[in-house]
């Protein structure tokens, strides 16, 4: 399968302050993969970058075969994005936000695509509300409803269930999973609930300080470093100890 997704030595400086420190992987089409690190890691910013929101200091992003910065407004159509950190103007109406992104996207028969979309993230009932109003969980929702109104070709989830009850959380990962499958989408999963990246994804990427440290698959990564599970993995690769590198040991 040929990658949607190619990073090559990319790198992002703020200052003398390097967040992302020259990383390359490529992602296969129709693959969930998580981008895991400690805070401060350089997870948001890479996908940032991937967004076109900020410009990285050097290195370069393929997205659907072609380079970012020379077919942005082409590559990006076929892109979306969740994050509970992202506001939504909360001047609107739920239906208001999904109208005006819809239009944004240009999406056909904008209408019957919101009405499906807010009755498969359980937020039919919210529509006449204002943003303003609801709860983070429900602004999760919308945002993660906001995020299919373009039927995306690559999909960006950053902590996408980290606001949601247990219930909603469950019912959220099992229907992602099943529009990923039925729809051949590529996803870039950050999340620091591991569990949640054992059931969804088929590849962990960790990132410490800027850096790659490790690239597997979930059951693969929890045998190399011995551990019981990947919530394990995790503590011993973020603590940074010498031996953190060194799953021998």
């Amino acid at each position: 399968m040929s990658a949607i997704i190619e990073v090559k030595n990319l790198r992002k400086e703020f200052g003398r302050a390097v967040a992302v420190d020259g990383i390359s992987f490529g992602i296969e089409e129709g693959s969930i993969t998580a981008l895991l690190g400690p805070n401060g890691a350089g997870k948001t910013t890479t996908i940032q970058m991937l967004l076109d929101i900020i410009t990285p200091t050097s290195g370069e992003i393929y997205l659907l075969g072609k380079l970012l910065r020379s077919h942005r407004e082409e590559i990006l159509a076929q892109v979306n994005f969740s994050s509970p950190y992202v506001s939504m103007p909360n001047n609107l109406t739920v239906w208001e936000n999904l109208a005006t992104f819809g239009r944004l996207y240009g999406v056909r028969n904008l209408k019957k695509k919101i009405y499906q979309l807010a009755e498969m993230f359980e937020i039919s009932d919210l529509m006449k509300k204002w943003t303003s109003s609801l709860s983070t969980g429900q602004v999760t929702r919308l945002n993660l409803a906001k995020a299919f109104l373009n039927d995306p070709k690559v999909l960006l989830l950053d902590e996408a269930t980290a606001s949601l009850d247990p219930d909603i959380a469950d019912k959220t990962r099992k229907l992602l999973s099943r529009m990923q499958k039925e729809r051949g989408i590529t996803i870039l999963y950050t999340s620091h609930n591991m569990a949640e990246i054992e059931e969804l994804c088929d590849r962990v990427i960790f990132l410490q300080k800027g850096r790659i440290v490790d690239d597997a698959r979930p059951a693969d990564m929890i045998s190399k470093y011995g551990r019981k599970d990947l919530n394990e993995v995790f503590l011993h690769i973020a603590r940074g100890d010498n031996e953190s590198l060194n799953p021998n040991i």
